[in-house]
């Protein structure tokens, strides 16, 4: 594997693959658990993790990279191989989130921003060490009539560019992930709002890391698309795919190498079917793919339900999902592949 940034970069989203998040906390691995009462426990995590990791078609064919949790990175396989070598072993990049949560920001009611500074550079030359290539962090942006305030906006768009500022310098991709959340009350997050919300989002994303002199050839774009509230949800697929062009267009350099939405409270399929309408509708000038948690986990999940005759089960749930996903990535995922499958 190329240890230049730049080209771990490219191959986070060539060709249509993408990346599985599987980086849930331990508090939002019981949240999926209690779905399918199941404890979560070290060995129940190991387990499902595993399933997907050793779903090979899915990883050696989808799947150019995984974002794991701190514990997953450093954790092994029930027969003792790590699982960075299982994930390396499919031409998969092992990733690490380093954020340790939104906190609410002091002064600025209802909104938050990420915390995880502190001590960042010897994480990273730890997760380096463990085989960690790329990094994740997370800005979340709350919207309503009233938010997101400027600074709000601009403290999670500083962090990020800090992480991603140390990130570059251990010789690890930064993913920079500013989520507007699409859970705004109805009548407050229209397509109008969430458009110019992600677009004042970006703008000040990408203002915060010139001024960090970030590289943006060896990084990577995890944005939300733009996108009506979840308890709305009017806009066809066709205009979420418009308006978040637009922005992206607008905001977005294109030596960025590539874009790889977050599927936030979208709908497994919603999410497939607009990334696949970004792709086939637009001429971009970014390599444009997934970077999925639960839009490719869910079905996995209920397939498996936490019980070993059913790890099979799971991983075709899961090849499936990654496959419809690559298409999408492709411009070529459409209801009727979706559903002959």
């Amino acid at each position: 594997m190329s240890e230049r940034i730049e080209d771990i970069a490219v191959k986070m989203v060539a060709g249509g693959k993408g990346l599985l998040a599987a980086d849930e906390s331990t508090a939002t691995n019981k949240k999926r658990f209690d779905t399918i009462s199941l404890v979560s426990t070290e060995e129940s995590r190991r387990d499902y993790r595993e399933m997907l990791f050793r779903s090979d078609e899915a990883m050696k064919k989808y799947i150019s990279g995984v974002i794991l949790y701190e514990e997953t990175l450093f954790q092994k396989a029930a027969n003792g191989t790590p699982f960075v070598d299982v994930i390396k072993a499919a031409d998969s990049i092992p990733g690490i989130k380093v954020d340790i949560g939104a906190k609410p920001l002091a002064g600025f009611p209802g909104e938050t921003v990420t915390e995880g500074l502190d001590g960042l550079a010897e994480r990273l030359a730890k997760y380096y060490d463990a085989g960690a290539r790329f990094a994740k962090w997370r800005g979340v942006i709350a919207i309503s009539d009233t938010l997101p305030t400027f600074g709000a906006v601009k403290a999670n768009a500083h962090a990020l560019a800090r992480y991603a500022a140390l990130c570059q310098q251990a010789k690890i991709v930064p993913i920079v992930e500013p989520e507007v959340l699409m859970d705004g009350e109805p009548g407050t997050q229209s397509l109008d709002r969430s458009e110019e919300v992600t677009r004042w989002t970006l703008q000040i994303v990408f203002q915060e890391l010139a001024e960090a002199r970030i590289k943006l050839e060896g990084m990577i774009l995890k944005p939300s698309m733009v996108i009506d509230g979840k308890k709305v949800r009017k806009a066809s697929v066709e205009q979420v795919a418009e308006r978040t062009v637009k922005v992206l267009k607008e905001t977005v350099p294109s030596a960025v190498p590539g874009i790889a939405f977050l599927s936030g409270g979208q709908t497994t399929e919603e999410a497939t079917a607009h990334l696949s309408a970004i792709n086939s509708g637009y001429d971009l000038p970014w390599n444009v793919t997934f970077s999925y948690g639960r839009a490719l986990q869910d079905s996995a999940l209920k397939a498996w339900g936490g019980k070993p005759e059913n790890v099979a089960a799971g991983q075709r749930a899961f090849t499936h999902r990654a496959e419809m996903n690559y298409l999408a990535a492709k411009g070529s995922w459409t209801r009727d592949r979706e559903q002959a499958a």
